[in-house]
Parts: structure tokens; C-alpha cells; sequence
């Protein structure tokens, strides 16, 4: 079974050697880029993340459109 096809949409910056995109799509669902997550010694805990958001590989927290 192959991923689904994301597509990215304006580049706004980059984080940790990888690009920030302002908006991200796959499928039908939609996220928009709301800020960089705080990291500690375990990784990025979820508990930061509000209603709506998700967490993106390294660290990018989006919200669902």
C-alpha cells in the first residue's frame, strides 16, 4: 500500500534542514503551518498541541484548515 500524495504549497522557511511549508495537503485534508514545536531530551511532547493541530516531522505544528 503506497502513502498518500501530499502536496506542499509555499515555501515560508526551513527548520532543521528541512523546508516550512505554509500549507500541506493529503487527500482531502488540509494544514496550515502555525509554529515550531519545543523540543526536550524525549523528542516533542504532544502535550503542546492544541484543538486541530498536528505534529509534522521535525517539530512543525499545523492546524487543520
Amino acid at each position: 500500500m503506497s502513502k498518500p500524495a501530499r502536496i506542499y504549497q509555499n515555501k515560508v522557511g526551513s527548520y532543521l534542514g528541512k523546508p516550512i511549508y505554509e500549507m500541506i495537503q493529503e487527500q482531502n485534508h488540509r494544514f496550515i503551518f502555525v509554529r515550531i514545536a519545543t523540543a526536550d531530551a524525549d523528542g516533542y511532547p504532544l502535550n503542546q498541541l492544541r484543538p486541530g493541530e498536528i505534529l509534522f516531522a521535525p517539530g512543525l505544528i499545523y492546524r487543520k484548515a
